[in-house]
């Protein structure tokens, strides 16, 4: 018996139970795998000498997220390392689009693409000095945001009102046409978007691309040193240090309902593990509503709502041993712990397209990390430990490109998916190729194996897109952690503000059971509902 179960020991597991833990309650983290982390992980299994991290690595929302930053991680073991430059975009010209952690030598180096681009992004540095912060807040606490909608509103006024709202609300290709004239600026913004797949035709791209740059110049993109895992350790240290404990290996087979409110769980085993106050679930929306809850437990229309959940698309990541650097033949990607791969604009326009018609794409925009460039300890001097990954449709009805991959992903998909990623490497750096000492090869269908809640690699907790996210998110309603059934929280990246390591949807869904569980919570909690059913009857 505790007061609190959580389901999930991802990021956004685990940082619920720390706040929990930090309220006095008595908290358990039920975790399926044989390891906690989630997608937060990191091994050797590429090479022995090379630490590898499984599926996230650079964490640019780790460091900038309140919720993070306020449970003191670095007290815990945990230290972010920084690569000399945070992202860079080569093109195959051989100029090199680069964020520096200096904003004016990012604008000098935008300037070489075009006199007067490095004005245009010092404009955008200035707009994020005025709305960063208000903006953080209000995109990380619960929505609405209360407490923060005074400050943001009182700061976007300053900096231009509804025509800041319209420019950050446009599609990504037409903020960068408007404040750019070279293709360096609008490259980089694009391909922020695009790591929330967002078209660069997508409404709101542009908010998702500036507000990545911008965090990325402030806070930079790290990784956590000695592997993406030590982040994970450090969150688990700090919560047994205050009582809280972990369970491994102890899957979650339901959520035990009676009377319309959470009791508890029961795990796989059958044993019964009691909440006295509240179940916290770090679990994509899916495969919470109708499978860890039954729909007998559920409203009706919520079956209907998430019949139309919409995943983000599926995911194709290779880890790479390399015995040497990668050999860019753009200079200021080498300096990069992220590089982002596409030829340019247009290309990213195509890639999107065949994402949404069901093709795998024939040129794949890729975002490739150089850990060892970030991380010394990663690999051996003198080598890298790398990876990228790509997109490719959940549903795949035809391939774009020449190798007639069609879903299944066997060995020959596999390997011809990999080759299609090395060769834009190779196009852009000769002779990568040779310095491939060993690889692995995660394919869609194998990311569940790491994380039951990555449907095909899908790594956001469902899509980005606008239609899913604020009052829609998961599901038409109030945008926030609690369920239709009481003491029960939705605590995953399916949660507001979705997908990224930032903590956010944990430490919502945690500070939700707490108020909740006082008394003039349990007189808001009524009035809470109605409105949520108010809005989506």
């Amino acid at each position: 018996m505790a007061d609190a179960v959580v389901i999930g020991a991802g990021p956004n597991g685990l940082v619920a139970a720390n706040v929990l833990a930090d309220a006095g309650w008595d908290v358990v983290v039920l975790e399926a795998q044989p390891e906690p982390g989630g997608a937060v992980r990191s091994d050797r299994g590429v090479h022995p000498d090379y630490v590898s991290d499984v599926c996230s690595a650079f964490y640019p929302l780790g460091v900038a997220s309140p919720a993070m930053r306020a449970l003191g991680l670095e007290r815990h073991g945990l230290r972010w390392r920084h690569a000399p430059a945070v992202l860079a975009h080569p093109l195959p010209d051989g100029r090199c689009a680069v964020l520096e952690r200096d904003r004016d030598k990012t604008a000098a180096g935008l300037d070489a693409f075009a006199q007067g681009d490095g004005e245009a992004w010092l404009r955008l540095c200035r707009l994020w000095d005025e709305l960063g912060d208000p903006l953080l807040h209000a995109l990380l606490t619960p929505f609405p945001p209360v407490r923060g909608a005074l400050p943001l509103a009182a700061a976007a006024r300053r900096a231009g009102g509804l025509r800041v709202l319209r420019t950050l609300l446009s599609p990504a290709r037409t903020f960068g046409e408007h404040e750019f004239t070279g293709p360096g600026g609008p490259v980089m913004l694009a391909g922020g978007a695009l790591h929330t797949d967002m078209a660069p035709e997508t409404a709101g791209g542009a908010l998702f691309g500036w507000l990545l740059a911008m965090i990325g110049q402030r806070y930079g993109w790290p990784v956590a040193e000695g592997g993406a895992g030590e982040l994970t350790a450090a969150l688990v240290r700090r919560l047994e240090s205050r009582g809280g404990r972990v369970r491994c290996g102890t899957p979650v087979a339901s959520v035990v309902v009676r009377g319309g409110r959470a009791l508890g769980v029961r795990t796989a085993s059958g044993e019964p593990v009691r909440a006295t106050r509240a179940v916290l679930a770090d679990v994509a929306a899916p495969l919470l509503y109708g499978g860890l809850v039954g729909w007998q437990d559920l409203p009706g229309a919520l079956r209907a709502d998430m019949d139309r959940f919409d995943w983000d698309h599926a995911t194709f990541k290779v880890d790479w041993a390399l015995s040497g650097p990668i050999p860019w033949a753009s200079p200021g990607a080498a300096r990069a712990g992220t590089v982002h791969l596409s030829p340019g604009m247009d290309a990213m326009s195509d890639y999107s397209a065949q994402l949404a018609t069901g093709r795998v794409p024939a040129e794949p925009f890729a975002i490739l990390g150089q850990l060892t460039t970030a991380d010394p300890s990663r690999s051996p001097a003198g080598t890298e430990s790398a990876w990228a990954y790509t997109h490719v449709p959940q549903r795949v009805r035809a391939d774009a490109g020449p190798d007639g991959i069609t879903g299944t992903w066997d060995e020959r998909e596999r390997a011809a998916m990999a080759a299609r990623l090395e060769d834009v490497l190779e196009r852009l750096a000769p002779g990568f190729r040779s310095l491939i000492a060993d690889r692995r090869i995660t394919a869609p269908p194998a990311f569940r194996e790491h994380d039951a809640n990555l449907r095909n690699g899908a790594l956001n907790g469902g899509t980005a897109m606008l239609h899913q996210q604020l009052v829609f998110r998961p599901v038409p309603g109030l945008g926030r952690a609690e369920t239709p059934v009481a003491g029960l929280y939705l605590a995953s990246a399916s949660a507001h503000p979705g997908g990224g390591v930032h903590g956010a949807c944990g430490a919502n869904a945690a500070r939700a059971a707490l108020a909740h569980a006082s008394p003039a919570g349990r007189l808001l909690t009524p009035a809470l509902g109605a409105l949520g059913r108010l809005l989506a009857p």
